[in-house]
């Protein structure tokens, strides 16, 4: 079991919630290949989408409806700095997650985190369990509290 794994299960864990990370027979690296995998609707899946801040130089998590894009101006406006592309290292050092495996908990380091309010429309939704191969189901609104994102409007 991957490090990133055992630390989304223990986060889990942690929450009290009962939660178990599922492994999906395909890579499930974007929104629709999870979609498929979960036999879930697009947006049913937790996107995590990171960028930098251009001020600061940290990383910000905007955790996503599956089918929804993030618009860059109001990411911006929310993040009260300019965003730019998170690179690989960047997402690595904050998050201790490779690029299509970032969880929406279970960082190395505390994370500014922004949360798509077309999420809470679904009694469950799945999000990224830290390889590109796990994901977890939980209630958006759950998510929602231990993911400690604040609820926005930010998609295009």
């Amino acid at each position: 079991m991957s490090k990133s794994l055992k630390r989304v299960i223990r986060a889990l864990e942690q929450t009290g919630l009962d939660i178990t990370p599922l492994e999906m027979p395909a890579e499930t690296r974007t929104a629709q290949q999870a979609a498929d995998a979960a036999g879930c609707h697009l947006d049913q899946i937790a996107k995590s989408v990171i960028f930098a801040g251009e001020a600061s130089g940290q990383a910000i998590l905007f955790v996503t409806a599956g089918g929804n894009r993030v618009d860059h101006a109001k990411a911006s406006a929310l993040a009260g700095e300019p965003l730019g592309k998170a690179d690989a290292a960047l997402i690595r050092q904050q998050t201790g997650f490779a690029i299509g495996g970032v969880a929406p908990v279970g960082h190395l380091n505390p994370i500014r985190a922004f949360f798509d309010r077309r999420l809470l429309n679904f009694d469950r939704i799945f999000a990224a369990a830290g390889t590109p191969r796990h994901i977890f189901p939980i209630a958006p609104t759950h998510l929602l509290k231990i993911s400690d994102a604040q609820p926005a409007e930010f998609a295009m």
